[in-house]
């Protein structure tokens, strides 16, 4: 059930702003929807000012990926599936890409971009110190900004900073959403090449990591974790809490190990999961 109150992903605005109407597409947007290997797929592609306007969202392509009920006893084809999506909406991925894992660790439904880090693999100094060894490895780099209230110091400002200093071509940014669909919650992937807003979701949105603000393309990963409870009820108490899942600290987990798997196949291409968690316990 998907319910008119805030949400960060593309897929479930499409399906806001088209109601129950005959209206199937929006001025300025362009949606489809497909199923890779079980999993129900939507693409929605944001064309211009007009498209813009309709969705509240910058031009660019949104992608999500829904996951099955029992998607733990099929980890290894949801993995291959998102590492797809994910080379799908970045395009040409470069040789050095900078992967900020955003969110709070002692939150838990603000965790996965936080937990997904101890499942990235980082190759910079490897590469550095055994050129020939890694030659088929892409060269990546990991930080973990925090969020500005343990840190004082905005996301944004961080990764800009680390950017002018090690020169990476692509920035991959991955963070909790918000959404509007109870039974998506922990239960869906968003992907899109516009970049994020860090807290946007949840009404207390800092700077923005996109390329207006770090010069280079940004490709966003999350997960919805948590739901406006304001949006259930016209109860005014409500204003400012969020719903989450009773089993929060699995789902955020889990969906933090996929994240970081998939990318992993994304960005290392011809790489097993039995040499990946190899190459994650050295």
């Amino acid at each position: 059930m998907v319910i008119n109150g805030r949400t960060d992903l593309a897929s479930e605005l499409r399906r806001q702003r088209c109601g129950a109407s005959s209206v199937t597409e929006l001025p300025g947007v362009r949606a489809r929807e497909e199923n890779l290997e079980g999993f129900p797929v939507t693409t929605v592609e944001i064309l211009d000012a007009r498209g813009e306007r309709a969705l509240g969202k910058p031009a660019g392509t949104y992608i999500t990926m829904e996951l099955p009920e029992h998607v733990r006893d099929h980890f290894a084809e949801a993995a291959r599936v998102l590492s797809l999506l994910i080379r799908r909406c970045a395009g040409v991925l470069p040789g050095r890409i900078l992967l900020a894992a955003l969110g709070n660790p002692d939150i838990t439904p603000d965790a996965i971009g936080s937990l997904s880090a101890s499942h990235l693999l980082v190759t910079e100094h490897l590469k550095e110190r055994d050129p020939a060894a890694f030659s088929s490895f892409r060269s990546t780099l990991l930080c973990r900004p925090g969020v500005l209230g343990t840190s004082g110091v905005e996301s944004a400002r961080q990764i800009r900073a680390l950017c002018r200093e090690t020169r990476p071509e692509l920035v991959v940014a991955i963070d909790a959403l918000a959404g509007a669909d109870l039974q998506m919650l922990c239960r869906s992937v968003q992907i899109c090449n516009t970049g994020i807003a860090p807290g946007s979701g949840v009404g207390n949105a800092r700077e923005a990591l996109n390329r207006a603000s770090l010069g280079l393309p940004v490709l966003a990963i999350g997960v919805p974790t948590v739901l406006d409870a304001a949006a259930l009820s016209d109860d005014p108490a409500l204003r400012g809490m969020f719903v989450t899942p009773r089993s929060i600290d699995s789902l955020v987990r889990f969906c933090a190990r996929l994240i970081g798997v998939s990318l992993n196949l994304a960005l290392h291409p011809g790489l097993s999961l039995e040499e990946m968690e190899l190459l994650l316990d050295e």
